[in-house]
């Protein structure tokens, strides 16, 4: 198996030797180079060639935002994910990020100790697993599935707690990596597919009078493809849940707005459900489509995590399915794991329409995989294609 290779661009000193030790002890994947600010990672780039980039975004003579302008001019097409800050201003830098063609982001930790940076340790090797991952793999390279990765982040985490609760001591630096184990994943290339399931619905699919969308990793650029190209007389809200930390929807569900023909905001509680309308999910709260008189609204919660996400797809399909039962469309798009699936395989039972993105066009094909097995999509769908068959469905089952 070969590594995946990361260029990391920050101009703290600690922060980069704390997070090249993150990725460095992570079986399957290895620093290649680290830089002080985008000036320097530009000019690595012309002899390296790493799988992702980790970019910092406050850097003296080259910032992050500047990076990826260069990038851009430069025709660089290896994945960005950037190291945010989670203040207000942050999420505004963040969005201008992604709107340059960062891939995702990560929330950087207030403290720069190793306990602190240790605290997103797992979110670094997703993304890194996720689109490092990719990345490697259509540039020829042998790369384990993403699930490997994330069961050795899962472990540091509870040996993380271990020692901090005095159960184990803590362990001793080791620059020998434990031998890898290479058994099959949910993400592994080496799994053999499973035949899907089939679902037989409980009545035929009706008009269709709300749309509702769950996503994850590869969710940000995902969505920018498919917003930009609806129909600007989209009859039907669309409802989604963006796996997505709290303090950065609102600004997300703003970029979105400035490309998609629709209008596009961050879900408030008691938002009616208008026609043409797009909400997102707030991070932190799930989202709930409640009855009402005139018009069905929105619901925010702060139930419990489902599948480990606040907000969660499962939450916001299992409500659609009890309301509109066949009067609705459920779209499942890339993300790791399988949040959404079982509550879209409910939405089809009831006999709404389904869709689901294909495995060669997603980032991660986790969510939509399992929702295809358990016979809750009826039919996959390129991310090139999405926007255009939402268009199709939508228009062809309306009133």
């Amino acid at each position: 198996m070969d590594d995946i290779e990361v260029l990391v661009c920050d101009d703290s000193a600690l922060m980069r030797n704390l997070i090249t030790r993150i990725i460095d002890g992570t079986e399957g994947m290895k620093v290649c180079a680290t830089a002080m600010n985008g000036k320097f990672a530009l000019q690595k780039l012309e002899t390296l060639k790493p799988d992702l980039i980790l970019l910092d975004i406050e850097m003296p003579e080259m910032n992050g935002v500047q990076f990826l302008e260069e990038r851009k001019k430069m025709g660089i097409n290896i994945p960005v994910v950037i190291l945010s800050s989670i203040a207000t201003e942050g999420a505004s830098v963040t969005m201008k990020c992604l709107e340059l063609g960062a891939s995702d982001f990560i929330t950087k930790p207030s403290g720069s100790t190793s306990s602190s940076i240790s605290s997103v340790g797992s979110f670094i090797i997703e993304k890194i697993a996720s689109y490092g991952g990719r990345y490697a793999r259509l540039h020829g390279k042998h790369i384990s599935g993403a699930e490997h990765y994330m069961q050795q982040a899962k472990l540091k985490e509870i040996e993380a707690q271990a020692v901090k609760d005095g159960i184990i001591e803590k362990p001793k630096d080791s620059p020998v990596k434990s031998e890898p184990s290479f058994a099959p994943t949910l993400f592994s290339s080496s799994v053999k597919k499973k035949e899907a399931d089939v679902i037989t619905p409980e009545r035929e699919g009706g008009p269709i009078d709300i749309v509702v969308l769950g996503i994850s990793t590869g969710g940000p650029n995902a969505l920018r493809e498919v917003f930009k190209n609806l129909d600007p007389k989209f009859p039907k809200p669309i409802l989604v849940v963006q796996h997505m930390p709290a303090g950065f929807t609102r600004e997300f569900a703003a970029s979105l707005d400035r490309i998609c023909p629709l209008n596009v905001k961050e879900a408030e509680d008691g938002d009616p459900i208008h026609p043409g309308q797009i909400y997102i999910a707030p991070g932190d709260y799930h989202i709930v489509i409640e009855k009402s008189t005139l018009c069905n609204v929105i619901k925010l919660s702060s139930a419990e995590p489902r599948n480990g996400h606040r907000p969660s797809a499962d939450a916001l399909f299992e409500s659609c399915a009890k309301i509109y039962k066949n009067r609705a469309l459920g779209v499942i798009m890339t993300g790791m794991g399988r949040d959404g699936a079982t509550q879209l395989a409910e939405m089809r039972k009831q006999g709404a329409w389904t869709i689901g993105q294909d495995e060669e066009s997603s980032v991660v094909y986790g969510m939509p995989r399992v929702a295809w097995e358990l016979g809750a999509v009826q039919k996959q769908v390129s991310l090139e294609k999405m926007a255009e068959e939402m268009n199709s469905i939508v228009k062809e089952h309306s009133k």
